[in-house]
C-alpha cells in the first residue's frame, strides 16, 4: 500500500511536467518552423538523462507509448478502403514499391559492406532508413501548397505504400530476433491464418452489430470505449501469437475501412493516437544520446547528409524511369530526401528484440532526426538556385494558333465555370471558342474530348485570332481577379459593342468590375446559396411557393444594396456601417410584408418542422 501510495504521486507529477513541457515547447517550435515530430523529439532530449533528466524511465515510457504506433497503424487501416486501393494501384504499388526496394536494398548493402553488421541488422538498418516522414512531408507540402503538384501527389502515393511496407517488416522483426521461445511450426500457423480469418469474420458479422448496438444506447462516450477495445483487444491477441501488435491493429482497420462506422472510429481513436504518438516521440528524444552528437558532430551530420544525397539520386532515377520530366523528378528528390517517424518505430522495436545494438539504434536514431531537421533548409535550396534554372530550362509553349472561326461565343477560361457553360451552349448547337491560359488545364480538358485553345485573354492578338470583331458574347469566367479585371477594361474600351458576361469570386470583384463597365455579373456561389436557402426552408415545411418569394425578396433587397454600398466599398468605416444597418432594413422588410399578411407564418413553420414555441 506505502508502495503503490508512492508510486501514484510519482505517476501524477511525471504526467504533469510531460504535458506542461509539450504544452509550452512543441507550440513555440511551430512558431519557429519546427514541426510537430521535431518539436516533440526536442522536448524529449531536454526532459532526458541528456539534458534535465526529469524524465524518469524512459524505456518503459517507450513500450507504453509504442501503443500510440498501434493507433497509428489503425488509423492508416480504416484510410485505407480496398476500392481506393485498387484505384491507385499503379501509383502506389509500383511507384512506392520501387523507392522502398531499391533505396531499401542499396542501404542494405551499403551497411552490410561498409559498416560490417550482420545481415539481419542490415535488413532493418537499409529499410529502415528508406522510409521518409509522412507527417513532416505532408505538413511542408500543405504549406508550401503543393500537396496538388505532381511531385506532391507522387509523395503522397509513396508515402502512403511506405506506410503499408511497415507492415511486414515490423513482422519480419520478431523472426531475426532469435528468439527461441515461440516454435513456428504447422501449428503456430495454423493458428496465424485462423486469427486472420477470425479478423476478417469479427469484424463483418460481430464489431459492426455491436457498434451499431452501442451507438443506439445514445451514450456517446460509449463509442470511445468501443474503439480502443478494438485496438488493445487485437493488439494483444496478436502478442500473444507471437506477431506485431502494429499488424493486427492495421488489418482490423482495413478490415473496417468500409464500414459505416469508420468516420466514428476514427475520431475517437485520434485524440489518443496523437498524445501517445507524441509520448513515443518524446520517449525516443529522451533515449537518444545527445553526448553523441556532441563527440562526433561531423560522423552524425556527414552521415545524415549522406542518406539524404543517396535518397534523393536513387528517387529522382526511378522518378525518370517512371517518365517524369526532370525538374519533377528533382522535387520529388528533395521532398522524401529524410528519414522518417517509422524509422523510430523500427528501430527501437528491433533494438528492444536485441536486432539492433542500442548504440547503434541510437545512432541511426540521430541521424534520422538530423535529416529530417534539414530538410527546411533542402526546401530552400531549391527554391532558391533549383528553380530558377528549372524555369529557364523549361521550353516556353507558343500560343496555340487559333482557326479563323466567326463563332458567335468566345468563352476565356474554360475551368469549372466555363466548362459548364459550353456545355449547355452545344445542348443548342452553339458554336463556340473556348481561350484558356492554363497549359496543364488546356492538356487536361483536351484529354476528354473538348476543343479549348491555349492563349491569354488579355493578349489582343489572341482575341483578334478567336474573332472577337465577328463575336456578340463574350464569357470570362478566369479565376484571377485583376486579370479579369484588366480584361473587362481593355474589352470595354476596344469592344463597346460586345456584350460581356463575367463571373466574379465575390463582392469586392463585383464592386471593381462594375467601376470598369461590366454590367451582367454572377458571383460564383451567390446563386448557389439562395438555391440551398429555398431548399432549407422547404425542408422545414414551408410551401414551395412562399419559399421562392422569400428568396425572390432577399435577391431584390441585396442587388438594391450592391448598387448603394458600390460608392463606398473602399471605405471599410462605412461598408462596415452599411453592412449593420442592412440587417435592420432586412428585418424590417419582412416585418412590413408580414402587415400586408405575406410573411410566412411561424406557427407554419414550427408545426411543420414538429417544433414549439415555448410558452
Amino acid at each position: 500500500m506505502l508502495a503503490a501510495a508512492l508510486v501514484q504521486p510519482n505517476l501524477m507529477l511525471q504526467a504533469t511536467i510531460f504535458l506542461g513541457a509539450t504544452l509550452l515547447l512543441v507550440p513555440l517550435g511551430k512558431h519557429f518552423g519546427i514541426s510537430t515530430v521535431l518539436g516533440y523529439l526536442i522536448t524529449g532530449l531536454l526532459l532526458g538523462p541528456s539534458a534535465l533528466d526529469i524524465a524518469g524511465d524512459a524505456e518503459s515510457l517507450m513500450h507504453f507509448s509504442e501503443f500510440g504506433v498501434v493507433m497509428l497503424l489503425f488509423v492508416i487501416g480504416l484510410e485505407l478502403q480496398p476500392s481506393r486501393l485498387w484505384a491507385l494501384r499503379r501509383s502506389i504499388f509500383v511507384f512506392g514499391g520501387l523507392q522502398v526496394g531499391v533505396t531499401g536494398l542499396v542501404l542494405m548493402a551499403l551497411v552490410y559492406q561498409f559498416a560490417g553488421l550482420k545481415i539481419d541488422t542490415a535488413f532493418i538498418v537499409g529499410f529502415g532508413l528508406a522510409l521518409s516522414s509522412t507527417a513532416f512531408v505532408l505538413q511542408v507540402l500543405n504549406e508550401k501548397e503543393q500537396l496538388s503538384s505532381t511531385h506532391g501527389r507522387e509523395a503522397f502515393t509513396i508515402l502512403l505504400f511506405q506506410d503499408i511496407a511497415v507492415i511486414p517488416i515490423l513482422a519480419v522483426i520478431p523472426f531475426l530476433s532469435g528468439v527461441r521461445e515461440q516454435t513456428y511450426d504447422l501449428m503456430y500457423f495454423a493458428k496465424v491464418v485462423a486469427v486472420f480469418g477470425g479478423l476478417f469474420l469479427v469484424s463483418r458479422y460481430v464489431v459492426r452489430p455491436f457498434f451499431k448496438f452501442v451507438a443506439s444506447s445514445g451514450a456517446t462516450e460509449l463509442l470511445t470505449a468501443v474503439a480502443l477495445f478494438i485496438v488493445i483487444g487485437v493488439s494483444i491477441l496478436m502478442g500473444q501469437i507471437g506477431l506485431s501488435m502494429a499488424l493486427g491493429a492495421f488489418l482490423t482497420g482495413v478490415l473496417l475501412a468500409d464500414s459505416e462506422y469508420r468516420h466514428e472510429l476514427e475520431a475517437s481513436i485520434e485524440p489518443f493516437k496523437g498524445l501517445l504518438l507524441g509520448l513515443f516521440f518524446m520517449s525516443v528524444g529522451m533515449l537518444t544520446d545527445v553526448k553523441l552528437i556532441v563527440s562526433h558532430p561531423m560522423l552524425i551530420f556527414g552521415l545524415a547528409a549522406a542518406l539524404m544525397l543517396i535518397k534523393f539520386g536513387i528517387l529522382g532515377l526511378i522518378a525518370r524511369f517512371m517518365g517524369n520530366r526532370l525538374p519533377t523528378s528533382i522535387r520529388l528528390g528533395v521532398t522524401l530526401a529524410q528519414g522518417g517517424e517509422f524509422a523510430f518505430v523500427l528501430f527501437g522495436t528491433a533494438s528492444a528484440q536485441n536486432v539492433l545494438r542500442p548504440e547503434l539504434a541510437n545512432m541511426l536514431t540521430l541521424i534520422v532526426t538530423v535529416s529530417m531537421a534539414l530538410t527546411p533548409i533542402a526546401f530552400i535550396l531549391l527554391e532558391k538556385f533549383g528553380e530558377p534554372i528549372f524555369a529557364k530550362l523549361q521550353p516556353k509553349r507558343e500560343y496555340d494558333s487559333i482557326p479563323d472561326h466567326e463563332h458567335p461565343v468566345i468563352i476565356a477560361g474554360f475551368g469549372r465555370v466555363g466548362q459548364i457553360i459550353g456545355r449547355v451552349l452545344r445542348m443548342h448547337n452553339i458554336e463556340f471558342t473556348a481561350i484558356e491560359r492554363s497549359v496543364n488545364q488546356v492538356d487536361f480538358v483536351r484529354k476528354f474530348g473538348n476543343q479549348v485553345y491555349y492563349g491569354d485573354p488579355q493578349n489582343p492578338q489572341i482575341l483578334r485570332a478567336a474573332g472577337i470583331d465577328k463575336a456578340r458574347v463574350f464569357i470570362l469566367a478566369i479565376d484571377d481577379v485583376d486579370r479579369s479585371i484588366a480584361t473587362v477594361q481593355y474589352l470595354h474600351q476596344h469592344y463597346p459593342h460586345l456584350k460581356l458576361l463575367v463571373r466574379a469570386r465575390n463582392r469586392q470583384h463585383y464592386y471593381r468590375l462594375r467601376e470598369v463597365g461590366a454590367t451582367h455579373i454572377w458571383r460564383e456561389t451567390y446563386l448557389t446559396a439562395l438555391d440551398m436557402s429555398r431548399e432549407s426552408l422547404e425542408m422545414l415545411g414551408i410551401t414551395p411557393e412562399k419559399a421562392r418569394k422569400t428568396i425572390t425578396m432577399f435577391r431584390d433587397y441585396d442587388d438594391e444594396l450592391l448598387n448603394r454600398q458600390q460608392a463606398i466599398y473602399d471605405d471599410e468605416a462605412r461598408l462596415v456601417e452599411s453592412v449593420k444597418s442592412s440587417l435592420g432594413e432586412l428585418e424590417s422588410l419582412f416585418d412590413s410584408d408580414h402587415n400586408k399578411g405575406k410573411q410566412i407564418d411561424l406557427e407554419e413553420i414550427t408545426t411543420a418542422a414538429g417544433l414549439h414555441k415555448p410558452s
